[in-house]
């Protein structure tokens, strides 16, 4: 036996015997006492000098000096700010496929049945407090794949471990460059302009429509003969009847517009904008309509259509009344969301609670679990975050990252070798193209039907880059 069999053999077995470690003592709740913390409770104000509760991943209490149950940890927070998970409506990690690029429509595809459970990108979104992300597919298509909202119970062995349990069905729409430039202009086939894109749209409801219809009028005994089966027409049935919310890749206000008036004439009222660069240029409309809005806090001119935006758009939107949140689409910014929503407080002076609910409450509406997560709450799911120094400062830093009661992240008792070190002196070379390849995330599984080798990826990079773009936030 060789030396690569044996050491084959060897991780093999270390493996297995974590895992069967893993499932025999991991609980999948825990119990827990935190004392003498800041609570800010997003809803309800903040609570200086406190304790909280948990017991069995629920929060039970929220008082002074708790006698906490036997056998239940202690957490001394004196100095300490303890606010809920932050949650990430818009994420790609935790996910093995991305992108179904084949057809304008694929809204029978579900990233949630690729998890990927050992994505090390889980762990620091715990290392930035984040215990929720939206996991989704990416912007190629029209209307794109199912998405998945995740819990992150980093550790476990098991995919379906990370997916949240009740939380709502959702989808990804895309409006403008992506579907145009796969389709149109990869594959000649429609759309290839934003007229065309709308038509997508309509075509699709329209035939989910007369589909609804062949059933409806099989099951009344109108007709003997049973309609085909089809995944694609059913999920879209769903979306008409509101069983299924749409998240939208969204940068202009005419396609916005354009979006919101086809929903009008389907019936279609639960819409989450993502990106939605300009969005405050109709935030009233958004407000009017009902729809959500999932922007990037001072992210724009990374491609044509998104040069024009302002760092205030979360601001006028939240002065406007529309439910807004703040994302990363990054598997780095999804480590510093308080810091990106601590820019609101400069760039639209909103106070500490708006600013928190960007990441918190907010985020949990618009994914629908707002029930369970998102403010610190009896009888909530315990997804908390303890920090050293106000959320909102530059200086603050996660000390602890708790799940369901269970603690994921921990700053003092983490082993080192988890953690990912930036190079201050990391040059844009050939290597960095690789590592951009690897982590542009929402045109992921794209760029090989679009490029025919390494050569032409590497010129399309370079030129994206040298007009000021960039495809990391499709």
């Amino acid at each position: 036996m060789n030396n690569s069999i044996k050491y084959l053999l060897f991780v093999t077995g270390i493996l297995l015997f974590q895992k069967s470690n893993s499932i025999a003592q991991k609980p999948t709740t825990g119990s827990l006492h935190i004392k003498n913390a800041s609570i800010l409770t997003i809803t309800n104000g903040t609570i200086e000098l406190s304790d909280l509760l948990v017991l069995d991943g629920k929060i039970a209490k929220i008082e002074r000096n708790i006698t906490p149950p036997a056998g239940v940890k202690t957490i001394d927070a004196f100095g300490m700010y303890l606010m809920p998970g932050i949650i990430d409506a818009h994420s790609h990690i935790g996910i093995d496929a991305v992108n179904e690029a084949t057809s304008p429509v694929t809204a029978e595809v579900n990233v949630g049945e690729a998890i990927d459970p050992f994505d090390i990108s889980i762990y620091r979104a715990l290392a930035g407090g984040v215990t929720i992300s939206h996991a989704m597919h990416g912007s190629a298509n029209a209307i794109g794949g199912q998405c998945q909202t995740i819990k992150h119970r980093y550790g476990t062995f098991e995919p379906n471990d990370l997916k949240m349990e009740g939380a709502p069905r959702t989808i990804k729409f895309a409006l403008g460059e992506n579907p145009m430039r796969v389709h149109g202009e990869g594959n000649g086939i429609m759309p290839r302009t934003r007229m065309g894109v709308e038509q997508i749209f309509r075509n699709a409801f329209s035939e989910a429509q007369l589909y609804q219809k062949a059933w409806e009028d099989y099951k009344a005994g109108k007709t003997n003969m049973s309609p085909n089966y089809n995944l694609r027409m059913e999920t879209l049935v769903d979306i008409l009847k509101g069983n299924i919310l749409i998240h939208c890749h969204s940068y202009r206000a005419d396609e916005i517009l354009m979006l919101m008036n086809v929903l009008k004439d389907f019936g279609i009222k639960k819409i989450c904008f993502q990106h939605v660069n300009e969005g405050f240029k109709v935030a009233p409309e958004l407000a009017k309509f009902g729809a959500t809005a999932s922007v990037f806090s001072d992210w724009w001119a990374y491609k044509f259509e998104v040069y024009y935006s302002t760092a205030y758009n979360a601001a006028i939107l939240t002065k406007n009344g529309v439910v807004t949140s703040i994302n990363s689409d990054s598997e780095d910014f999804i480590r510093h969301l308080y810091h990106q929503a601590a820019k609101t407080q400069r760039y639209g002076n909103l106070s500490d609670d708006e600013a928190l609910k960007l990441i918190t409450i907010n985020p949990a509406k618009q994914l629908g679990i707002d029930h369970r997560v998102g403010s610190i709450e009896i009888g909530k799911d315990a997804d908390l975050v303890l920090f050293r120094g106000h959320p909102l400062s530059v200086y603050a830093v996660p000390q602890k990252t708790i799940v369901d009661g269970i603690i994921r992240f921990d700053i003092d008792n983490d082993p080192a070798d988890m953690r990912l070190l930036p190079s201050a002196t990391e040059q844009f070379s050939d290597a960095y193209i690789e590592r951009l390849k690897s982590s542009d995330r929402c045109m992921q599984d794209v760029f090989e039907t679009l490029f025919s080798g390494e050569a032409d990826y590497s010129q399309y990079l370079r030129y994206q880059y040298s007009i000021g773009k960039s495809h990391n936030h499709d």
